[in-house]
């Protein structure tokens, strides 16, 4: 009789053959049943087998009813039928089945359970049960439980079995235990067990873990074990290409598309992918369409490959054209392709070209994944497009957070794309309360490297050093990785935290960071640059096993910063001999460097070449950098005649190059002129206010002075205090305008008393027009006293050890009161004085050190031979005692860049001459003869004397003080 539940066919067929056999046989229907048990594609179909089985007595078949189970899903009913059957060797097949099934659904967490439950049932794991729960735990990624695991192989025996083996190295790969995975590798090895599994998984797992150098070596140790039965396969090739593309190891790459070649493997459609892929990540596409045309099976990751490798390069037009392509041969745009291009857009900065492409996603009808939505907050987050992050953020809530919290990997994704959106879209308080809305358990190093480098990147460095601090804090294994050093090195070099800068540096030996990975090395060199340690910054650079453009430009502005001009250029012509390409940002710098080391003939050359011998046309930044070059050098004529010249509008930067020189050299016209265009730009700030009301005061103009500050106060505009910084032991300490605040601030106002009365005596004049109040000249020497960086520097002397550097970072301008006084103190301490201007359009060292010193004349002066610094130290202070009658016109030597840097007591701001004060001098002829008296040769020519600073080190910005006491 047909069970009225049961209408269909095999629901029919099912029950009639239990019950025939059942009612004309005495033995269970085996074949026949088994063979229906296996169409069973319903619960309800199973449910029925597994009823009329157990209704007619038939156990024997209640294993293929959990078969039946396993195939419709029914994960529970099996479980629960496997606890009836008595545990043995065959029916361990069951939980196999079981426990593979899960695995191939994602079901990770299932396995496990599983895994434990037959256990706990008194089934004992065979052979094929490790592999899969062991890719379980890898996936998950788990290391406790896989580690678990790996016990129980050891403990049953199965330790010798490779493809248990094999599954352990890459379980252990994919938890990121490298040192484990590379141990179980060997072992292997040690077996003298041959086989290409093996490699490939612990190649897997060292390009998974962005060991990639390491992978390769493990590929050329694997060719010496070369054999017939160790021969590479498809796998290993398509484990190594990534890890040639990852360090842009194209040669490597080279050499394994000719094995593919030699070995036929090249016709397979994964090393074609793969291969194209390399070429692209290389941006070598011409070698990346070669392999894509010989592809005879394209299918659509051959395309996406391409369509990326455009779109990183910038070459949309061709990556657009692909589009259309695909579509005529009728291949699939899937979400991979769109994804691609929006990704491409936003590495390169398009945001919103990223967001067109989004929309034009949106009416073809696909879904954006993951991956697109990173993508597309990536590039939000590159054009500062906060309310299209919003609105991104807003799907992201409704469609992917909401739907499956077990996901983790992917809400992670999603999490740190909006955290880096945020933060760069300077929205700190809500990157933040994202990421501190993350338990610390579940964020990777990814959300701490973006959370420290939106920090860093927006000028918030303290916030982001004490986040990198955290990471160490944390009861994880958590470590961070060459980004994360990266954001924090930036950090220090926006502080000009040396020390903290060496400690990083020493970290990144440690774990093979600095030699391994080309960015983190290019963020040593601009930290040491911009912490004033230029030599450091060089030794990197020597000791860089690959260089890049940015390399080459980041060591070029550090000797720019330095005032080091002809080394800097010297770099530029290495690098061009090189065959690298120079661009518009490395001729910014080159003009940089000229700027601040006075190479104004150079700088013109180099500016004139860029356009007509490169073909590059300058933008606002290079116009910006001429104006300050033309500026320092008094031509102020030529900058105005530059500006008026240019193709484009001129921006707010080239106004403030203007306006600065202008206070330079006290032309009031052009600097108000400068101001007016600024204000029209709306781009008035405290700095250009600032400047402004200096070049009034230095006129004398009062009243134009206090009309500036009222302005100020009146549009809300707020002028920075300013403040200098030094580095103790274990502290930073901090100094303001006439700071007494600190525990021993009579001992430093006490030294910083005798070293000016000591200074006085050896020709040093204060500067009064850098006090900037109404007051007479003699408060005014009071003012320019208190300085905040003069403090420090008398604190620096009392603090630092004899013949250690004194190093002071200061928020605004240094004056040049301040550098006139601090040159003249560094002559009479056993210190090298190292200066940081931290303004907000670019960083300025001044090293002042007088280990040597030296005399010239228009003709020539030689010293004698080999004389101490000492001795020559002394010839020219007792020769500042012999200088008493009146002034004298001194002519500047051009031959080292530098002597505009120090800006000692005779500058003269309208002719760019040193003029040497009554108290400083009698006339040239007595200075010769004394000269001549000490064994030097001089040659006198007219009545002008030339001084030279041959070892001073200077990169100034224009002096001006920002400091009005």
């Amino acid at each position: 009789m047909i069970h009225p539940r049961c209408g269909s066919y095999l629901s029919r067929i099912l029950i009639t053959s239990v019950h025939f056999y059942s009612t004309f046989t005495t033995s269970p229907p085996t074949i026949p049943l088994i063979s229906l048990l296996r169409q069973c594609k319903t619960l309800i179909n199973a449910k029925l087998a597994h009823q009329q089985i157990f209704v007619h007595g038939f156990t024997e078949m209640f294993s293929y009813a959990v078969g039946a189970y396993i195939e419709c899903g029914a994960s529970a009913e099996a479980v629960s039928l496997l606890q009836r059957i008595i545990p043995s060797h065959s029916t361990v097949f069951w939980w196999n089945a079981l426990i593979r099934r899960s695995v191939r659904l994602g079901l990770l967490d299932d396995t496990l359970g599983f895994y434990c439950q037959m256990q706990s049932l008194g089934w004992l794991p065979d052979h094929y049960t490790f592999p899969f729960v062991l890719k379980a735990c890898g996936e998950i990624p788990s290391f406790r439980h896989g580690a678990s695991v790996h016990a129980v192989v050891c403990a049953k025996g199965f330790e010798s079995n490779v493809f248990i083996c094999n599954s352990i190295v890459a379980m252990y790969g994919r938890c990121g235990a490298l040192d484990d995975a590379r141990q179980m590798f060997d072992e292997v090895l040690e077996r003298r067990i041959e086989d290409i599994v093996s490699w490939n998984s612990i190649l897997a797992a060292y390009v998974q873990g962005g060991k990639s150098r390491t992978a390769l070596r493990i590929a050329f140790q694997m060719g010496n074990h070369y054999s017939l039965k160790l021969r590479p396969d498809a796998i290993t090739l398509v484990n190594i290409l990534p890890a040639c593309a990852s360090i842009f190891a194209i040669q490597h790459g080279k050499q394994v598309h000719g094995f593919s070649v030699r070995s036929g493997l090249v016709d397979d459609v994964f090393v074609g992918n793969a291969l194209v892929s390399m070429y692209a990540k290389c941006s070598k596409m011409n070698e990346a369409n070669k392999v894509f045309e010989r592809i005879k099976k394209k299918d659509v990751v051959s395309w996406n490959a391409m369509v990326t490798g455009y779109s990183q390069i910038g070459s949309f037009d061709s990556a657009l054209s692909l589009f259309k392509m695909m579509q005529e041969e009728d291949i699939k745009l899937d979400v991979i392709t769109w994804s691609a291009v929006i990704a491409g857009y936003a590495q390169k900065g398009h945001g919103f070209e990223a967001l067109d492409v989004f929309r034009q996603m949106q009416l073809y009808g696909l879904e954006p994944n993951v991956v697109t939505l990173v993508s597309l907050l990536s590039g939000c987050a590159s054009v500062g497009a906060l309310l299209y992050g919003k609105q991104t953020h807003a799907y992201v809530i409704k469609n992917i957070l909401n739907l499956n919290w077990s996901d983790k990997g992917d809400d992670m994704l999603v999490l740190n794309g909006l955290i880096d959106m945020y933060a760069k879209c300077k929205s700190y308080r809500v990157a933040r309360n994202i990421f501190d809305s993350i338990a610390g358990k579940d964020k990777d190093v990814v959300t701490w490297t973006v959370m420290i480098g939106g920090y860093a990147q927006h000028g918030e460095a303290n916030d982001a050093l004490q986040l990198f601090a955290q990471i160490f804090e944390q009861k994880t294994s958590l470590k961070p990785n060459a980004f994360t050093l990266s954001c924090a090195l930036m950090a220090c070099a926006r502080l000009g935290e040396l020390r903290l800068g060496r400690q990083l540096h020493a970290y990144a030996l440690r774990n093979e960071n600095e030699s391994e990975v080309l960015y983190v090395a290019n963020c040593l060199i601009d930290m040491y640059s911009k912490s004033g340690d230029i030599d450091a910054a060089r030794a990197v650079f020597n000791n860089m096993k690959l260089r890049n453009v940015v390399s080459w430009t980041s060591l070029m502005t550090g000797y720019g910063m330095h005032g080091r001009g002809e080394e800097a250029l010297h770099v530029f012509d290495q690098m061009r001999q090189l065959g690298f390409v120079v661009d518009g940002i490395t001729f910014l710098v080159v003009l940089y460097a000229c700027s601040h080391s006075g190479l104004v003939d150079q700088g013109m050359n180099y500016f004139h070449d860029m356009v007509k011998c490169f073909g590059i046309t300058p933008g606002a930044e290079h116009y910006a950098c001429m104006v300050d070059l033309l500026g320092r050098a008094g031509r102020l004529n030529e900058a105005m005649e530059l500006i008026k010249s240019m193709s484009m509008e001129p921006t707010a930067v080239v106004w403030v190059a203007l306006l600065s020189a202008s206070r330079i050299h006290a032309n009031i016209e052009l600097g108000e002129y400068a101001a007016s265009k600024l204000i029209e730009l709306g781009a008035e700030n405290d700095g250009s206010y600032t400047l402004l009301s200096n070049l009034y005061a230095n006129a004398r103009r009062w009243k134009d002075v206090a009309r500036i500050r009222s302005l100020m106060k009146h549009t809300g505009i707020r002028k920075r205090p300013g403040c200098s910084w030094i580095q103790g032991k274990k502290s930073t300490t901090t100094f303001f305008v006439g700071d007494r605040s600190h525990p021993e601030s009579e001992q430093i106002y006490n030294l910083l008393s005798d070293l000016i009365k000591r200074i006085k005596d050896m020709g040093y004049v204060p500067q009064t027009s850098f006090a900037l109040h109404d007051v007479d000249d003699e408060e005014k020497g009071d003012l320019l006293f208190e300085h905040s960086e003069k403090l420090a520097v008398a604190y620096g002397i009392l603090t630092t050890a004899p013949g250690q550097p004194i190093r002071i970072h200061k928020n605004l301008r240094i004056c040049g009161d301040c550098h006139s006084a601090l040159t003249y103190i560094s002559m009479i301490i056993d210190h090298e004085i190292i200066l940081r201007d931290s303004s907000s359009h670019n960083c300025t060292i001044v090293a002042l050190s007088f280990s040597q010193l030296s005399l010239a004349l228009p003709t020539r002066v030689i010293a004698p031979r080999s004389p101490s610094p000492l001795r020559v130290l002394k010839d020219v202070m007792l020769l500042n005692h012999l200088m008493r009658l009146g002034d004298m016109k001194v002519g500047v030597s051009s031959q080292t860049g530098l002597e505009r840097a120090a800006l000692p007591p005779w500058y003269s701001h309208d002719s760019f001459s040193w003029i040497i004060s009554k108290e400083f001098l009698t006339n040239a002829e007595m200075i010769a003869n004394q000269l001549k008296s000490k064994g030097y040769e001089v040659e006198l020519k007219g009545w002008q004397l030339h001084l030279s600073f041959d070892t001073l080190s200077f990169g100034t910005n224009n002096p001006q003080s920002d400091e009005t006491g």
